[in-house]
């Protein structure tokens, strides 16, 4: 999407530094981008204690390696 903005010169300077970006587009797509991935990480740091997930972790490890097991049984048997 093409955008026009008035943007601090200086800035995007110190900007492409910082992400040794060659182009002003390629920096502000990473800056962008980082800048989204910040603020998910600090709503999942949010949520901290406030879920409680009822979860046994050795039963779902054993229901995966049956399931595992029967894949290559069955794959074993069309070969």
């Amino acid at each position: 999407m093409r955008t026009t903005l008035n943007l601090d010169d200086a800035l995007i300077k110190e900007l492409m530094a910082a992400t040794k970006a060659k182009t002003k587009t390629e920096a502000i797509h990473q800056a962008l981008s980082e800048f989204v991935r910040r603020q998910k990480r600090q709503r999942l740091k949010a949520l901290s204690g406030q879920i409680h997930l009822d979860l046994d972790w050795r039963q779902i490890e054993e229901e995966e390696m049956k399931a595992e097991a029967e894949r290559e049984r069955i794959w074993r048997g069309h070969r």
